[in-house]
């Protein structure tokens, strides 16, 4: 009865570190292994930012840059050329990327599924760095624009073995800071974002005595 015992609880001290070790199997890495998603970089890199405090402000702008840009455009079968509609999305984005100077921008291709993923990884490039290529013509510093990649057809947002325009697609993201200033934002989030709204303002005329003044 005794070794019965011994036995079940033995067992159970088992199971217990079992679970104790999945819950926290994260804890066995670095800190920022979990952010590192293999978009922006390794967890040495995260580390820094998030210790710099630059991982806070690159995730805000890059949550800003998603909800106020179109950060994709896409394209025709077996294309890397760019329609108006495509022209008109990176024209804004390069508009919002000029506000921000310290800031680095990486662009991925993608593909559909048609055609050999070998072809599909070249031709995901090709779009990226027509992407890259017109934002430059817009003004934009071509070392803030980091080495283009591509998924070719490994992430498709319609999952089909067919022609998918939606797939065949560029995303724009922000990747980080310029490295000749890798602290620019410490302490400055308040007065870049001023110096945003400064710019974009619009002077204001007012009425008095019958006469308009600025």
């Amino acid at each position: 009865m005794k070794k019965l015992m011994t036995t079940a609880m033995a067992a159970a001290l088992l199971a217990g570190c079992s679970t104790t070790s999945d819950e926290y199997a994260s804890l066995q890495y670095e800190a920022g292994a979990v952010i590192d998603n293999g978009q922006f970089g390794n967890a040495t890199m995260n580390n820094v930012m998030v210790q710099s405090a630059q991982e806070d402000y690159r995730v805000n702008l890059a949550r800003r840059f998603a909800s106020e840009i179109e950060s994709t455009v896409t394209f025709e079968f077996n294309s890397t050329q760019l329609d108006a509609n495509a022209r008109q999305v990176l024209s804004l984005q390069a508009d919002w990327i000029k506000q921000f100077p310290e800031v680095r921008f990486k662009v991925y291709g993608h593909t559909d599924l048609v055609g050999s993923q070998a072809y599909n990884r070249r031709l995901g490039l090709r779009r990226a760095q027509t992407v890259v290529a017109f934002l430059t013509a817009q003004g934009i510093d071509r070392s803030r624009l980091e080495a283009v990649a591509s998924f070719g057809e490994t992430q498709p947002l319609i999952a089909t073995n067919d022609r998918e325009r939606r797939n065949r697609r560029t995303v724009t993201e922000v990747s980080g800071f310029v490295e000749s200033e890798p602290m620019v934002l410490e302490g400055k989030y308040a007065e870049v974002i001023y110096r945003e709204y400064i710019a974009s303002a619009v002077r204001a005329t007012t009425i008095e005595g019958g006469g308009i003044s600025e």
